[in-house]
């Protein structure tokens, strides 16, 4: 188990994101621990080496953010993560790794794991992803989101008719909380249409998602 000091104060600011990186490789730790110490709203509140120690670090330190690979030794990151979600439901838990196979990228998804990067993306895009991450957003490789979106004779995703509804409504400007009350259903439940619906267009936000409509959908 590593547990590091902090690179920034967690309690320097309600605005600091902090993230606990697990992954087996001292140098990948060392790499992440630096490109999130240059930043001044992320700060790295532990690391682990294996998911054992992923889960007890995230029980002493409660980080807003995980980052997590998928194969390590003992308990792979798949396991850890749906451990990990049992442990502290809601927890973000957010896949680096290196693996990109369509099985691999749904049995994580299916654990819980609210986004999905690969390690050869751009630094700018991983710092994004925690961001994202922390504010609820769904941040997804596009490489990796292309590969499992089912789509029409035309190309395009197929939507769920509840799923076209949250969409439809997220581009006319609407709140996850007005979209609940409009549709008569709990605003987590829109949490989990709208993290649904990211994946499947491949975007990590709801001003992306309102583009691809608007350029893809008659409304």
């Amino acid at each position: 188990m590593t547990d590091d000091p902090v690179t920034a104060d967690p309690g320097s600011g309600d605005s600091v994101i902090t993230v606990l990186i697990v992954d087996d490789h001292p140098l990948v730790r060392a790499g992440l621990r630096g490109l999130l110490a240059a930043t001044a709203d992320l700060a790295v509140v532990a690391e682990a080496g294996d998911g054992e120690s992923a889960i007890t670090l995230a029980l002493l330190h409660s980080p807003d953010v995980v980052l997590m690979d998928l194969s390590m030794p003992g308990i792979d990151g798949v396991e850890t993560t749906r451990r990990l979600l049992r442990a502290t439901p809601g927890l973000p838990v957010v896949i680096l790794t290196s693996f990109q196979g369509e099985a691999r990228v749904v049995e994580a998804l299916r654990t819980g794991a609210i986004g999905y990067l690969l390690k050869d993306s751009d630094p700018d895009e991983v710092l994004a992803a925690v961001r994202a991450a922390a504010g609820g957003e769904v941040p997804i490789d596009s490489r990796v989101a292309r590969a499992l979106l089912p789509r029409d004779g035309g190309g395009r995703p197929v939507l769920s008719a509840r799923e076209s509804q949250v969409l439809k409504l997220i581009t006319d400007g609407l709140s996850n909380k007005q979209i609940a009350t409009q549709l008569g259903i709990a605003e987590r439940t829109v949490k989990v249409h709208a993290g649904n619906l990211f994946r499947q267009l491949g975007v990590s936000d709801r001003t992306s998602a309102a583009m691809w409509a608007r350029d893809n959908l008659r409304y």
